[in-house]
């Protein structure tokens, strides 16, 4: 168990770690329903430096800054940058595959240098929102497990779009794990948030990330890495703007 979450950290996260025994792509499917385990340490980041930040009187748009940057330093910036590819091949479109060689381009266009200005900043507008640090954390932490809860349902539903790749190696998560993945973003969220809140939270996010993953499959026909770091981030973003609109 202990190296199924070490496994699913080396893929979703930038932490040192070495789990025993040889680990490859075909190993994620398998560790799937670590996803929202993963996404809980990462808010905890990021509910940690909005707490020093707020101990420090710093006002709420320097406190989200922080926070955002605190968990974007533990991932690497992995979704954010398949957003910004995911935009990029979009721009590329109807030429399927056009848009997939410029989605595998590490260079950033101008839709995906907008995807990024408008996602990140809509996550540090909705941040600064939350003043008290106990609900920032806890919207944080429900934000970014739920929303990564959401990404092996899509890896599950649709075929990758290439031959090789993140999703084309990784293959389909069976099943079960994909559905204790969901079972354990979604409990986390009745337990740390209002029920109601947590709720329409989690209802909103979902139905984002099933326009977003069924528009992004029928443009590329199916999915990849890049466009599954697209539902998370459009998701988890979602997710902020539901408990930000509630208040």
């Amino acid at each position: 168990m202990l190296r199924d979450l070490a496994i699913a950290l080396v893929f979703l996260t930038r932490l040192p770690l070495r789990p025993n025994g040889p680990v490859g792509m075909g190993d994620l499917a398998s560790v799937v329903h670590w996803f929202p385990v993963v996404g809980v340490l990462v808010g905890v980041a990021g509910g940690a430096a909005f707490t020093l930040a707020h101990f420090l009187h710093l006002p709420s748009w320097p406190a989200a800054v922080l926070a955002l940057g605190a968990m974007l330093l533990l991932t690497g910036a992995l979704h954010e940058d398949g957003l910004a590819d995911t935009a990029d091949a979009l721009g590329a479109l109807p030429d399927q595959a056009r848009a997939l060689a410029v989605m595998r381009d590490s260079r950033i266009g101008s839709f995906g240098t907008l995807a990024l200005i408008l996602v990140v900043g809509g996550r540090l507008g909705a941040l600064a929102g939350f003043w008290e640090p106990l609900r920032a954390i806890a919207a944080l932490v429900a934000a970014a497990a739920f929303s990564r809860a959401l990404m092996p349902l899509v890896m599950w539903a649709q075929p990758s779009a290439r031959s090789q790749g993140l999703a084309a190696t990784a293959g389909r998560p069976p099943t079960d794990r994909v559905l204790i993945g969901l079972a354990i973003g979604a409990t986390l969220t009745i337990l740390i948030l209002p029920t109601g809140q947590g709720l329409g939270a989690m209802l909103a996010a979902a139905l984002v990330a099933a326009f977003t993953a069924k528009a992004l499959g029928r443009a590329f026909g199916g999915c990849t890495g890049d466009t599954l770091g697209a539902v998370q981030q459009l998701s988890e973003l979602t997710f902020l703007f539901a408990l930000v609109a509630w208040r």
